[in-house]
């Protein structure tokens, strides 16, 4: 999942860059409004976490001209304002959920756990495929039963898979769910986590379409 940090304080983006991408995510932080808008228009995101308080470009205009262009990604205000009249105006103008900073890490988590479910139609937080189960949560996999260790980047890579069963993904939109930017991407990066999945999981489960990419068949 790639997601879109939108903070100004350094200290707060880099603690939850960290602790995102340690869950697997793929993180990009901008520190302004206009860089929010900027990349949002630029790259197909899974989620937003916006501040309010922002430079150049206020966090709720931000947030109107993002629905205004047409962008249905999930937002999550995660801002200082913790007045019920904000959270009002924030929810109003468009987001879809609210965090008042302190906030824990396992609190955040979770609830753009929620969000990126909900986006998807699933209402269970478990992703079931056959014999195989995805925890995004616990950041388990389990064949027939049985515990699998993924690493991050593994997890990421066979999360977005299974996130739409039946999808041809190339390998740059792979690539752009398992890495930010100014991370370095090798050019076999992809087919070395697809090999690493295949051994793991069987090597049925992943599927070649030749020129195009790769998928995980829908379910008879």
């Amino acid at each position: 999942m790639r997601i879109l940090l939108v903070e100004d304080d350094r200290m707060i983006a880099e603690g939850v860059r960290k602790a995102l991408r340690g869950e697997g995510f793929a993180v990009d932080w901008v520190q302004d409004g206009e860089s929010a808008l900027n990349a949002a228009d630029g790259q197909p995101y899974d989620l937003v976490l916006l501040d309010l308080g922002l430079p150049k470009r206020d966090g709720l205009d931000v947030l109107r001209t993002l629905r205004t262009r047409g962008h249905q990604l999930p937002v999550l205000i995660v801002t200082a304002r913790d007045a019920v009249a904000d959270r009002v105006k924030g929810l109003d103008a468009g987001a879809d959920d609210y965090l008042v900073k302190p906030f824990d890490l396992d609190e955040l988590g979770a609830r753009m756990r929620a969000l990126i479910r909900r986006q998807s139609g699933r209402s269970e937080s478990t992703i079931r495929h056959g014999n195989l189960t995805l925890d995004p949560a616990s950041h388990q996999v389990t064949l027939d039963g049985a515990p699998v260790a993924l690493s991050a980047r593994e997890f990421a890579l066979l999360a977005a898979l299974l996130a739409r069963p039946g999808a041809v993904l190339s390998k740059s939109q792979l690539e752009e769910k398992m890495y930010g930017w100014g991370e370095e991407i090798g050019s076999n990066t992809v087919e070395v986590y697809i090999h690493a999945l295949r051994k793991k999981l069987g090597a049925e489960l992943i599927r070649n379409v030749r020129g195009l990419g790769y998928m995980i068949a829908k379910e008879a």
